[in-house]
């Protein structure tokens, strides 16, 4: 980008950001909590996330967070994938009289069937969707306070007719998630997780699993050793990361080819996102680990886990489904590993994201509950976010019943082989 083009979007995002404070904070001086203090005095708004860097290392180290709002998450999002997708950002920034953040809102801009509405970033690749919240400021916003944020909010973008937030959590680190108490209903799944004893990474295991899941785990590992010599790596160097990302890809593009579903792995900037990601940035520590399952110093399962502070989230998963081993669930292993790996390292909690799988329900004993919530603010917003409300909740019903679920597989798959069959054609 030429330096005249960078100082003339530097100058708009400043205007951009000004004009919202300016517009908001005579309405924002009457904004009060449940503890009837005042709980903000202004929000600013800036399309560049490096604007609010400072910012958002400042609230990041103390405040109700998930490893997908981190700060090195979101900018290597916005920066790959949101960059190749033309997505249109907004970072909100909430804060005292002090000027320092009391939140943050990482908001995507989207456009579809002539509606405007905001979300949190990251789509599908992010597990938990949320915003950063200083704990004090968390407890003090009721539903109420937490409406009028948003209508503050919805002012200083201009021309929204929606908001949606789904897959929130409904609490975070023991305190509320303020943006939950407006939600619609719970979302069509949960997230998996389990508490991790430092110390007894067997002992949590045990707590974990049952006998009987213990004793074919065991059976399995027994299997997968008679295939050779295996070992956890994780990807540090920028070659080690490469190899474990082609395995990565190409074991997740096998899957989505045999379940006849496309591929979300698929385009060049989820692989570039991953690479940004898995690679720290400077003194800061890289935001996604990536481990392989070597067998014979072949890869036949990866994990892509995101961190914050103490807490490792599982993003993906896959394994080789060509391998000899394959029978032997070396995905189930590598995770199994991981968890005393994490264990021995500190990590209190460790979840395996969203969605329904055996395995999640196999190794963790607790979940996150999760919801969505639609927030109209205009005519054509009160009929989008009644048909997307729907939507979430026929998911749910179905995801509720396992011969609906199954069902609807199969059509998914046969709906995407007639579209493959199509384009061949």
């Amino acid at each position: 980008m030429s330096s005249l083009a960078e100082s003339s979007l530097a100058k708009s995002n400043l205007a951009e950001s000004s004009s919202a404070e300016r517009a908001s904070a005579p309405r924002l001086t009457e904004s009060r909590g449940a503890s009837g203090a005042q709980a903000w005095h202004s929000v600013t708004v800036s399309r560049e996330i490096a604007a609010v860097e400072a910012d958002w290392h400042a609230i990041e180290a103390r405040a109700l967070v998930t490893p997908y709002q981190a700060y090195g998450w979101v900018r290597a999002f916005v920066e790959t994938v949101g960059a190749a997708d033309g997505m249109d950002f907004r970072h909100v920034v909430v804060r005292d009289a002090a000027s320092e953040p009391l939140a943050i809102l990482p908001l995507v801009i989207t456009r579809r069937n002539g509606i405007r509405f905001a979300e949190f970033i990251g789509g599908k690749h992010a597990n938990y969707h949320m915003g950063l919240y200083a704990p004090a400021f968390a407890a003090a916003l009721d539903a109420g306070a937490a409406r009028l944020l948003l209508s503050e909010i919805s002012a200083a973008i201009g021309r929204l007719d929606a908001f949606i937030f789904v897959n929130q959590p409904t609490q975070w680190q023991g305190l509320a998630n303020p943006l939950a108490a407006l939600a619609a209903g719970p979302s069509p799944s949960g997230a998996y997780k389990l508490a991790l004893v430092s110390g007894d990474c067997d002992g949590t295991l045990r707590r974990s699993m049952s006998s009987h899941a213990h004793k074919k785990l065991k059976n399995k590992r027994n299997r997968f050793t008679g295939f050779g010599p295996s070992a956890l790596v994780r990807a540090h160097s920028p070659a080690e990361i490469a190899r474990v990302i082609d395995a990565f890809l190409l074991q997740k593009a096998a899957r989505f080819r045999m379940m006849g579903l496309p591929d979300p792995f698929a385009s060049p900037a989820v692989r570039a996102f991953i690479e940004r990601a898995a690679q720290p940035d400077g003194d800061r520590p890289a935001v996604l680990e990536l481990y392989s399952l070597d067998l014979a110093g072949h890869s036949v399962a990866t994990y892509v886990g995101a961190v914050q502070a103490t807490r490792f989230s599982g993003m993906a998963t896959s394994f080789d489904m060509e391998s000899e081993a394959a029978r032997t669930s070396p995905g189930e292993i590598l995770l199994v590993d991981l968890i005393k790996l994490k264990c021995r390292e500190g990590i209190t909690v460790f979840d395996l994201g969203v969605g329904e799988a055996r395995y999640k329900t196999t190794i963790c004993d607790e979940r996150d509950e999760l919801v969505d919530s639609f927030l109209p603010l205009t005519a054509k917003g009160h009929a989008f976010t009644g048909i997307a409300r729907a939507k979430r909740w026929a998911k749910r019903r179905i995801k509720a019943s396992p011969a609906a679920l199954k069902l609807a597989h199969r059509v998914s798959g046969w709906l995407n082989r007639g579209r493959a069959r199509t384009v061949e054609d």
